[in-house]
């Protein structure tokens, strides 16, 4: 594990100096914090979870199909806006503009270009998502006929909102348009449950989604009854991220942070691990899920890459279980990953344009890695390459090509 752990030391130094002007920032080593830790991993050690994607989301009774569409890499996320009308202090990003509605650095300037897109690429999973897609209503619904209208009717549709602006008219018209599930995010709004009631009766599936906030456990144990009689089906728990956005409000909290490729909360998932606990021990008939980062990280990363590489790679072309294109031979290894762009988006690395009927995309490779074998090594490398090993190797060199070739098994251990 020698590899593995300087890796998280790389993270940790990374992360410092990203957020320099933070020292106040506890981030989490080895010699403090113990009780945490060994909080979280008594929590993960539950033999009630159930797991999927590599034991990388512990979940409750069900998850959405949604949900199995991102973990399956078939889910097309359309932010249909970066303007929103909530304040949330975990919020990752500043949402103050509008935009052209976009997904995995393409615009789709029409409806009709999005569904073509969709149909396309054959995702079996489709959302809306924004800032608040419900700020541009007629917007979203001319998205969502189209993909109803011209993709294939098993393709399931969602659409996150904090709710503040909807009512029941708009959900009625999502619903009659073939919407499939409505996801909530109730920390915007206080944790009440008001604005999710006007679509209760109305939408078939009702997801509430939300990070997980520790300072909120108890509420959200003492709402799971009232979210059971309103016909909630899910509820999603995210594990908190630190960002230069949400830097000033997350410091004042003293949370612990983990420096994961992206920083996270350590609290957070203990806090979702804990009401999947709360919900075991009472059998609560609503299904539950934790969306950590390093599900997020590896899956929905891997998913797009791996689709984008099944439709564009040369026939005979090796393609990782993460996704990437493998070039092999004795003396070097390298990956690649195929992107498609907007038209002559990055003009200078395009393959090709490709010209579809409502939209032209340029296709590109860019190379993540490109690593020397010495003679004493070929052989490892060889076996690496053959046998696909679970856990990481202790060799430096070895864990770079492992990291490439393959998603990581488990929530971490940090220690």
């Amino acid at each position: 594990m020698e590899a593995l752990y300087s890796y998280f030391n790389q993270l940790l130094s990374t992360q410092k100096k990203a957020f320099a002007a933070w020292p106040q920032l506890r981030w989490l080593n080895a010699y403090e914090y113990t009780d945490l830790l060994e909080r979280r991993a008594g929590l993960l050690e539950d033999e009630r979870h159930q797991w999927l994607f590599k034991n990388t989301k512990p979940f409750h009774k069900q998850i959405s199909k949604g949900c199995m569409q991102c973990g399956l890499g078939r889910w097309s996320c359309l932010f249909i806006t970066n303007k929103c009308n909530g304040a949330c202090f975990y919020c990752p990003s500043a949402q103050v503009t509008d935009a052209v509605p976009s997904s995995q650095l393409l615009t789709f300037e029409t409806p009709e270009a999005y569904a073509e897109y969709v149909r396309w690429m054959n995702f079996g999973g489709v959302s809306f998502s924004g800032g608040e897609p419900l700020l541009y209503f007629e917007r979203t619904l001319a998205y969502l006929q189209s993909v109803r209208k011209h993709c294939d009717a098993s393709v399931y549709t969602w659409l996150y909102t904090n709710g503040i602006a909807g009512n029941t008219d708009m959900y009625r018209k999502l619903a009659a348009e073939g919407i499939d599930e409505v996801r909530f995010d109730i920390g915007a709004t206080a944790n009440k449950l008001d604005k999710l009631k006007m679509a209760a009766g109305i939408i078939p599936n009702i997801t509430i989604e939300i990070p997980a906030v520790p300072e909120d456990i108890n509420t959200l144990k003492a709402l799971l009854p009232q979210m059971i009689d309103l016909g909630v089906t899910n509820l999603n728990l995210h594990q908190m991220r630190l960002t230069q956005h949400n830097v000033k409000q997350l410091v004042k909290r003293n949370y612990t942070f983990v420096a994961a490729e992206r920083p996270v909360v350590l609290e957070s998932e203990i806090a979702a691990l804990e009401i999947l606990d709360f919900a075991h021990n009472l059998d609560l008939n609503i299904g539950i899920n934790y969306c950590a980062f390093d599900y997020k990280n590896r899956f929905q990363k891997a998913g797009y890459r791996r689709m984008a590489a099944e439709r564009f790679a040369t026939p005979g072309e090796t393609i990782t279980e993460n996704g990437t294109i493998r070039k092999y031979n004795e003396q070097s290894v390298s990956y690649e990953n195929i992107l498609l762009t907007d038209e002559n988006g990055l003009a200078n690395s395009a393959l090709k344009t490709i010209i579809l009927n409502h939209k032209n995309y340029s296709l590109m490779r860019t190379e993540s890695a490109s690593i020397g074998i010495e003679t004493a090594a070929q052989a490892e490398v060889a076996a690496l390459l053959e046998q696909h090993p679970e856990q990481p190797p202790a060799q430096q060199h070895l864990f770079e090509i492992w990291r490439h070739e393959t998603i990581e098994e488990g929530l971490r251990n940090y220690f």
